[in-house]
């Protein structure tokens, strides 16, 4: 029997060709690198950001810090430059001995920082004793330990000093008065010390006048008081009826 091929009335669309594709080895390889690179690349940035973060936010609280222990009413720019000239004159004058030149410098720097710069210099000192006090106690308890005894010392010789020139002074006068009798010469009204002893006489009373009347005040005031928690707390006395 032979067969009979019938064809289709209508044209038959072509077949779908897919194509998959599927990368070679050289390729894969190459998109984990750039995988891996770009990852590195985005850890490294991230922690660059982090440190310049860190970096502004202590520009900022040292800028704030800075700001906070300069006094506003004393303007640095000539007390500064007093104060590198102090600190210079001092290397200049201790160059040729080393002890001095270890020593006198930083003693010039304190004292012209205290005298030109005080405030500021106050601040800077508490802001130091306050980060001594909470990372060194120890050292800060034996820092003010040393300050005290130096004040003590400091006390002491201003005590000393001031009585040995009243010592002088007092010697001074018993020889002038001595030399005034023996030759009759008027040498305490020549030297001024006349009015400088009534002056000082004066201000003496004046300042005893003055605490007296505060003395005077204060008593009475307290005598006001008694008296009247006193009367307080004296009872009323019942009226007689006739």
């Amino acid at each position: 029997m032979l067969r009979v091929l019938v064809l289709p009335i209508y044209p038959t669309p072509d077949p779908e060709v897919l194509l998959v594709e599927t990368p070679s080895e050289l390729e894969r390889q190459i998109g984990v690198a750039r995988q891996a690179a770009t990852t590195t690349y985005l850890d490294a940035h991230a922690r660059v950001q982090a440190v310049i973060s860190r970096w502004i936010g202590v520009e900022q609280a040292v800028e704030s810090r800075v700001k906070s222990l300069i006094a506003p009413d004393e303007p640095l720019t000539p007390g500064i430059l007093y104060v590198g000239v102090a600190t210079l004159t001092g290397s200049v004058l201790a160059r040729n001995r080393l002890f001095w030149r270890m020593t006198l410098p930083p003693a010039l720097l304190v004292l012209s920082l205290n005298h030109f710069l005080p405030k500021t210099t106050h601040n800077a000192s508490t802001y130091l004793s306050e980060l001594e006090e909470k990372h060194f106690p120890t050292f800060a308890e034996k820092h003010e330990i040393a300050k005290a005894h130096s004040a003590m010392t400091w006390d002491r010789v201003k005590d000393a000093t001031q009585n040995g020139r009243e010592t002088f002074s007092n010697g001074v006068a018993d020889l002038v008065g001595r030399v005034e009798e023996a030759t009759g010469l008027k040498l305490r009204e020549t030297l001024g010390w006349r009015s400088q002893a009534v002056n000082a006489g004066k201000a003496q009373a004046e300042k005893l006048a003055a605490t007296a009347a505060q003395a005077s005040e204060t008593a009475q005031a307290v005598v006001e008081v008694k008296v009247e928690k006193a009367v307080e707390a004296k009872p009323a006395q019942p009226k007689r009826l006739v």
